[in-house]
């Protein structure tokens, strides 16, 4: 998980959950390197500590680096065709229609200085070659740090092999049980320091003393120096002593194919180890283990519910055994704003799958992986029209690679194209909001490239693919997939696939100059979503009316579109669609002088999709706040934000993505503020824009305080699970007002007031008001 916001001095390393030991000399020189060399690949077996010191040395070089550091994680990708489609998603980065994804990530890095971490390469070595290669000849402030089993290979590169931590005391003596004391300076070495802190997690105030160091030398001897065997070693001391834990080890556990020749002896050290450890789990906990193994990523417990239930494993068995795994260090805890995440270590990971399939479970496990993904999706999809947006976003977002497999599954399977088309139509909207609109067109074209497909789900994702192409600017390819769309519609008598067809050709007709067209064609589609009962497609298509009714010059038109939509919202508590309207509102309204109204309007709008990621959402209304400020003759501010919009559309790949109509405010803006400032002054202000941290550009364009969180910063400070929206209510609560007097407050229903007071009290726990009203104080004594 990511730890702040995108674009501008980026920060795309996950938080530490276990302290970092050790390994200063391998630190200080992977950062020598990387100021002389711009690539470097740390090499060895697995278990080493590659990551961690990769991880590491990103974290002390980030200042250096103007546009961040980058994890790109490829441990789960099984498709190596993505390859430049993760690392784009690692930077953020929405594919431009048309451009392959190679090309936008060297065109995006070519003026950047920033750091890549590509992780665990092996699998993938010669594509990793290559696409290093192509990005350091493309972008010369770019630097590359890799971890792989073994070298890439491709000009340039600097290969610094990771050894295991240093037996203490010299091995000789380490080997020999360490003698007195097992030398000079022995508790400080770092496989003793990373021994004794782990064992402390597990047995608060455990210590190296005279008593046990002969033990603990020798443990460390038996294990090589593996940081992860000496992990899981550790873990271990929570049922055994020092000594045990030793004569466990010496006792020779069972190595089931690593003896083979050829496999080198701390692989067999390692393997020797893992199998102690899965000895140690119960027999329900090993099952666990190798069903988890299904997953990429990371899971939740629900999943690991869902999942991994069945024979021998009850439902209601699954917490008990993730608390057991977790105890042996087999799975890691992750926290999150909206729960706890499980993570798997790839070498237990790949072991899990290996017994799996020794089990001949793994088609089964890759089913119920594949179907609960698919509920998921659909579930998102009836989700994503109401007021849960921003929490649905975030987790399909930490869900990501475990929907890719599944997709990737869905078409794998003889049969499963139909539920691969259909699971990538209902992640439309992740899609969208996240950085994945290239990917989505991809899986949604392999879908409609295949046979047995149902023509109701055909027909639904053909304009679902036509939505996306319309974002990376595919025009044609847009406009071919609603003529099929439209046929499959009237073929089965289907009002809202003709619907969709005309909304979506109404944005091609608005894009190529025909605004009467587009605003008859939106027409045609609210009257279309109107009879079909679609709220999605209504408010859709109100938008885009109110953009086309304003580019008319018919105001009257465009401000009764905007509201008809804002109280189709608020009949569903919508906040996306809601940010959208109102940025239309005040696009007209700015269009008719009121400048206040048009402003607040914008900045309303960009702390919503701001909160949800959505990155062309940003765009525009950050538009509108600069069109704003020039109209207002706050002519520095105007140049600034023109700044942070070109860091904006350079990650999105497309200027004013999907509102290319609107060019021409734009470039009127720019014209009018370079003519106030003067060239130089123009140029640098805009500079300083572009110079921004994401996170300072929002909050500069929302005239937020300085030092005042952002986004997922801001939430995670509040410590608080309810929207904008309830936390407004919830302080209305606190001041004693009804549900009545609520909704006349706010202008909105009573029933809908009513809707939002329940969930606050399920989210918080609460059965009073007074609970809740006991809640918004404590949070203002404490400054939340």
């Amino acid at each position: 998980m990511t730890t702040s916001s995108p674009g501008g001095r980026l920060d795309g390393l996950p938080a530490e959950t276990t302290s970092f030991v050790g390994r200063r000399q391998e630190v200080a020189e992977v950062r020598s390197l990387l100021s002389a060399s711009r690539a470097v690949t740390l090499t060895g077996v697995g278990g080493v500590g590659k990551t961690r010191l990769a991880l590491r040395v990103g974290r002390e070089v980030r200042r250096a680096f103007r546009d961040g550091v980058w994890l790109v994680e490829l441990a789960a990708l099984e498709t190596p065709g993505l390859l430049a489609r993760v690392v784009a998603e690692a930077l953020r980065l929405h594919e431009a229609g048309g451009t392959p994804p190679l090309r936008q990530l060297a065109e995006y890095l070519r003026d950047r200085q920033c750091l890549i971490i590509l992780d665990n390469c092996e699998q993938l070595a010669a594509e990793c070659a290559e696409l290093a290669e192509a990005l350091l000849r493309a972008a010369p402030g770019l630097r590359i740090l890799a971890t792989s089993r073994h070298v890439l290979g491709f000009p340039g590169e600097c290969a610094v092999p990771v050894l295991p931590l240093p037996a203490p005391g010299g091995a000789e003596d380490a080997a020999e049980g360490a003698g007195e004391g097992a030398g000079e300076g022995f508790d400080e070495a770092d496989a003793v320091r990373l021994f004794a802190e782990r064992a402390r997690s597990v047995v608060p105030g455990f210590a190296v003393t005279d008593a046990n160091r002969e033990v603990v030398a020798a443990v460390i001897a038996r294990l090589d120096g593996l940081p992860l065997g000496i992990e899981l070693a550790a873990a271990r001391l929570r049922a055994l002593s020092p000594r045990q834990l030793l004569d466990r080890l010496d006792g020779g556990l069972r190595v089931l194919d690593s003896r083979a020749a050829g496999v080198a002896p701390r692989h067999r050290t390692l393997r020797n180890l893992i199998e102690w450890s899965h000895a140690l789990c119960s027999e329900e906990e090993r099952l666990l283990w190798h069903r988890a193994s299904v997953f990429a990523g990371s899971l939740d417990l629900q999943a690991a519910e869902s999942v991994c239930c069945g024979t021998v494993i009850g439902r209601e068995d699954v917490l008990d055994l993730v608390i057991g795994l977790v105890d042996k260090s087999v799975l890691i805890r992750e926290d999150h704003a909206d729960g706890v995440r499980y993570r798997m270590l790839e070498t237990l990971r790949q072991y899990g799958l290996e017994r799996l399939r020794e089990r001949g479970e793994e088609p089964e496990l890759r089913e119920r992986h594949r179907g609960y993904y698919r509920e998921l999706a659909a579930r998102f999809r009836a989700g994503a029209f109401g007021p849960d947006q921003v929490a649905w976003s975030a987790r399909l977002q930490r869900e990501h690679a475990n929907l890719r497999a599944a997709l990737h599954g869905c078409f794998a399977v003889p049969g499963g194209a139909a539920d691969g088309l259909s699971m990538a139509t209902d992640l439309l909207y992740h899609w969208i909001t996240g950085y994945y609109p290239g990917e989505g067109r991809e899986w949604l074209r392999r879908g409609l490239a295949a046979g047995g497909v149902p023509e109701r789900v055909r027909g639904r994702a053909l304009w679902a693919a036509a939505w996306l192409a319309l974002i990376q600017a595919d025009v044609p390819g847009a406009a071919a997939l609603l003529g099929r769309c439209r046929a499959v519609g009237e073929r089965l008598g289907e009002v809202s696939l003709c619907a969709y067809a005309d909304l979506f050709t109404g944005m091609i007709a608005m894009w190529e100059g025909r605004p009467d067209e587009a605003a008859a064609c939106y027409e045609r589609a609210r009257q279309g979503h109107r009879r079909a009962g679609d709220a999605t497609g209504l408010a859709l298509s109100l938008v885009r009316l109110t953009l086309a009714w304003s580019f008319l010059g018919r105001a009257r038109e465009a401000v009764e579109a905007a509201e008809e939509c804002l109280r189709v919202c608020e009949e569903h508590e919508e906040g996306w669609h809601r940010a959208y309207a109102e940025t239309a509102l005040g696009v007209e309204l700015w269009r008719q002088g009121e400048l206040g109204r048009a402003g607040e309007l914008g900045r309303r709008g960009l702390d919503f999709t701001r909160r949800l990621g959505d990155r062309p959402g940003v765009g525009l209304t950050v538009e509108l706040l600069a069109w704003t400020a020039a109209s207002a003759g706050r002519f520095r501010r105007a140049a600034r934000l023109l700044g942070v919009l070109d860091g904006v559309w350079s990650a999105v790949g497309a200027p004013l993505s999907g509102f290319g109509h609107l060019a021409g405010y734009h470039e009127g803006c720019e014209r009018v503020t370079r003519e106030a400032l003067g060239e130089a002054g123009f140029l640098a202000e805009r500079r300083r824009g572009a110079r921004l941290p994401y996170g300072e550009a929002l909050a500069y364009a929302l005239e937020e305080p300085q030092g005042e969180p952002q986004g997922e910063e801001r939430s995670a400070a509040c410590a608080s699970p309810l929207t904008r929206r309830e936390l407004e209510i919830a302080r209305l609560v606190a001041r004693g007002l009804t549900n009545k007097e609520i909704a006349a407050s706010l202008v909105i229903a009573q029933r809908t007031a009513e809707g939002h007071v329940e969930r606050i009290l399920t989210k918080l726990g609460f059965v009073s008001r007074a609970q809740i009203a006991g809640w918004v104080g404590e949070r203002g004594r404490t400054g939340e």
